[in-house]
């Protein structure tokens, strides 16, 4: 079912979104937004709001808007990474977060500079219809990668409950401190508060940032999860 595009956006309303999340997830943590179904038109209500870091799904989509926005934004790739794309998502992006597979691996080897820092994105939950590398084999994925691993990205089954999400994180947390890995993107509109206390140093925010505070509960089914 396709989701709509989110239009309209107030810069008073996601700035005073921002400020409520910034006030209670600290100064350390990153707030990202997530913009795949922001519309590249909508990105001037980004900026005005005081955004500065957003996310893309889609090589396509990343394109338009960094040739657009890339000097008022920093891009994060957040979408499934397919290897043939990786040459292209490079130079526009200062992470991907969504490293998992031998083939991006290759590519990162062939296209990537010497400063080129990325996420591997891990399977926590087990599910075999989610990306991502299992725990057990993360030692030998970092050991493969051909550019610097920064930290852990993880997606956890989907829930109304944020506290179902909670062992998920903080078994990414648990990773993370094992290979010495600083950053932990975990955490969506959804369930970002559990995140945080589980370590996150980055959360993705969609409608908990461009929404009104009242309509967020409605739109919490169609939140971005990469």
């Amino acid at each position: 079912m396709a989701r709509e595009l989110i239009t309209g956006i107030d810069p008073a309303v996601v700035r005073e979104n921002l400020e409520r999340v910034r006030e209670r997830a600290g100064d350390d943590v990153e707030i990202l937004i997530a913009t795949k179904y922001v519309p590249i038109d909508e990105f001037e209500a980004l900026a005005e709001a005081g955004v500065t870091l957003v996310g893309e799904n889609r090589q396509q989509d990343l394109e338009a808007k960094a040739e657009r926005w890339g000097d008022r934004f920093t891009f994060d790739f957040i979408g499934t990474l397919q290897s043939r794309k990786v040459k292209a998502i490079l130079p526009r992006v200062r992470l991907i977060h969504s490293v998992c597979t031998d083939s991006a691996l290759a590519q990162l080897e062939r296209h990537a500079s010497p400063d080129t820092e990325v996420l591997v994105q891990v399977n926590v939950s087990g599910e075999e219809t989610k990306a991502g590398v299992a725990p057990e084999e993360l030692d030998g994925f970092i050991a493969r990668c051909p550019v610097r691993v920064v930290g852990l990205m993880t997606m956890p089954p989907f829930t109304t409950d944020p506290e179902t999400s909670r062992p998920y994180f903080a078994r990414l947390a648990e990773l993370a401190a094992e290979h010495g890995l600083r950053h932990l993107s975990m955490g969506t509109s959804q369930d970002w508060p559990v995140a945080v206390e589980e370590g996150a140093t980055i959360i993705r925010l969609g409608s908990a940032a461009l929404r009104p505070a009242d309509s967020t509960s409605h739109n919490r089914g169609k939140e971005i999860r990469s």
